[in-house]
């Protein structure tokens, strides 16, 4: 059956409309900001990775209750007004002249994206069939990326010219991007917000009393370190621990991107339910620890050739399995999620992607650039563990949510 290209006419082509116009922003951003706030603003490298590292931490504390106010306001609205405020955060990095500043903006910026993260989700999941979602979400991942890869050009010219001007032209560019991603999604239908009354002895933040789902967030957590693993571990890892050229190292990136664009629709296929989800994660489990298994090889006394051709091996197979991983997990934390409760729901899954982006480089660095080989078979081990959990885990959560309402109080054990 062939693949499509576009995702299917309606709600789905405006969320991936509306997906196109913030990456190009975020790409652009991604690929110069970095070398905007140390050249132009001033900041050391140190206090650059501790302002984020509060930002993000303090914005996955965040996602849980704004996406319960989009489950009261009503996802659209919500996602709208959080668009907005994303894009008004970066604007604000125009103005930035301190640490003090910085941080500032750094936390609004983290705040307003975890919880559009979360709204966007509630949104879909309200427009969208759910044996349909992991197909939309998937054509969304593949416009994500084609839109980040035209951005990175974008910025790739500001790195080029190297000047405040052309810097300060990237973020204006992310920023409009967002207001533009919040006009686009004015298009949409109205989601009917929540409007059911809590029950007896029901908290207000349902998901924080939700043990089966927060162990299910915990194991998607630690699946999710695969993101600094590309970004930061593997680079450091290529420079300093194989004879391959430092160039490869961009042409890894580029691999990832252009798999996720051209195979993410088609890996996802066939993942519509919780049964055929924990299946999905479970075989990106496996192939990442043969990934890990293959990047351990390149340590070895290889010739600069036969040292990039084991890298790119371990690069496709870190490819497939991140687009495995994502298939299942969309639709693990959707379908697990009570129709009342999505936005915070989802609030509260999406933590994983802040927690990875905080702890991940510390992590992967200490374990990986310092261990060595054993680190990348420890690392192996830990996802492939994580994966084989998940199903079980999912079983749990599915046993105890009750249909259509929220997960009761009362648990069955995990024994």
């Amino acid at each position: 059956m062939p693949i499509r290209v576009l995702p299917p006419s309606g709600a789905p082509r405006v969320l991936a409309a509306a997906q196109l116009s913030n990456s190009v922003g975020d790409g652009a951003y991604y690929v110069s900001s970095a070398l905007y706030f140390t050249r132009v603003v001033g900041l050391s490298p140190t206090q650059i990775g501790l302002g984020l590292a509060v930002a993000w931490g303090i914005g996955s504390v965040a996602g849980v209750p704004l996406g319960a106010l989009a489950d009261r306001w009503g996802p659209r609205a919500a996602s709208v007004l959080l668009a907005v405020a994303t894009g008004a955060a970066v604007a604000s990095f125009l103005f930035v002249g301190s640490f003090a500043l910085f941080l500032a903006a750094a936390v609004v910026y983290a705040v307003a994206q975890c919880g559009l993260a979360a709204a966007r989700q509630a949104l879909l999941a309200g427009l969208v069939a759910p044996a349909e979602r992991t197909d939309v979400l998937a054509h969304l991942q593949s416009t994500l990326n084609a839109g980040l890869a035209v951005g990175a050009a974008l910025g790739g010219l500001a790195l080029r010219y190297d000047t405040a001007e052309a810097y300060h032209a990237v973020f204006a560019l992310d920023a409009v991007s967002f207001v533009l991603c919040a006009a686009v999604l004015l298009r949409l239908p109205v989601v009917a917000r929540s409007t059911a009354a809590r029950g007896d002895g029901e908290p207000r933040l349902a998901v924080l009393r939700d043990r089966p789902y927060a162990v299910v967030t915990l194991l998607n957590a630690v699946l999710l370190l695969r993101m600094p693993l590309l970004s930061l571990a593997i680079p450091l890892w290529t420079v300093e621990r194989t004879d391959a050229p430092g160039w490869l190292v961009s042409a890894l990136f580029v691999l990832n991107t252009l798999a996720v664009m051209v195979f993410q629709v088609r890996l996802a296929r066939g993942v519509t339910g919780l049964v055929t989800a924990a299946r999905a994660v479970r075989h990106s489990g496996l192939v990442m620890f043969g990934s890990c298994a293959v990047f351990a090889v390149s340590a070895a006394r290889l010739a600069p050739w036969a040292a990039a051709a084991v890298l790119v091996i371990g690069a496709a197979l870190h490819v497939v399995a991140e687009m495995r991983h994502s298939a299942g997990s969309w639709q693990i934390g959707l379908a697990l999620a009570p129709a009342r409760h999505v936005g915070q729901y989802q609030g509260f899954y999406g933590t994983g992607v802040p927690v990875a982006r905080t702890l991940g480089p510390l992590l992967l660095t200490w374990l990986l650039v310092v261990g060595g080989v054993p680190g990348w078979l420890v690392l192996g081990a830990v996802f492939l563990a994580a994966s084989l959990l998940m199903g079980p885990a999912v079983r749990w959560a599915e046993r105890s949510l009750r249909p259509g309402g929220v997960p009761g109080t009362a648990r069955p054990s995990l024994v």
